[in-house]
């Protein structure tokens, strides 16, 4: 009994210490699948941005400039810097040059995935584009990337508890 009980605690360790030292290391490529990118070059508006992250279902705008990125356009952006102005701005007359992030920080895919969280943890970002070696993005990089990633390492003790009494969870995304 006292065997079981160890072999099945070395396992643990094992699992932990492959997740701890090995699976953050592997390059962002290997995430099964990153979210293409969504681009509008700079002449765009802020309505058009909008309108594309609603239609298309992003959180995330990539501003390029003779298919360069120079530029992002996110949800946050719509919140604090035109919702969140306090000011009434015509979104159809703003360029979103004039509300994006300028020159923001990017990853290759050659780039481990710590790097990414690195970057999201201490940026306070929810999406980090990934570019070649020209400057053109080629994907977006996620923080549920990152999530979905690891539950996938561990899918028997995410995916598999017990109901809780005290929530439930729901499929709609809405108001997350």
């Amino acid at each position: 009994m006292v065997d079981h009980y160890l072999d099945d605690e070395a396992m643990v360790a094992a699992e932990q210490d492959l997740f701890d030292s090995h699976a953050l290391q592997h390059p962002v490529s290997d995430l099964p699948e990153l979210r293409p990118v969504v681009t509008l070059p700079l002449t765009a508006t802020v309505a058009d941005a909008i309108r594309s992250m609603t239609d298309l279902r992003v959180g995330i705008i990539l501003i390029v400039e003779n298919e360069k990125l120079v530029g992002v356009f996110s949800e946050r952006d719509v919140l604090v810097k035109v919702a969140g102005a306090g000011v009434l701005i015509n979104t159809a007359a703003v360029s979103v040059a004039d509300l994006m992030t300028s020159n923001p920080q990017t990853l290759r895919e050659s780039h481990e995935l710590v790097y990414a969280l690195n970057l999201m943890s201490v940026g306070g970002f929810r999406h980090v584009p990934i570019v070649d070696d020209g400057g053109r993005p080629v994907a977006v990089i996620s923080m549920r990337d990152i999530v979905e990633y690891i539950v996938a390492l561990f899918p028997d003790e995410v995916l598999k508890l017990p109901p809780s009494p005290d929530s439930t969870i729901t499929q709609n995304r809405e108001g997350a």
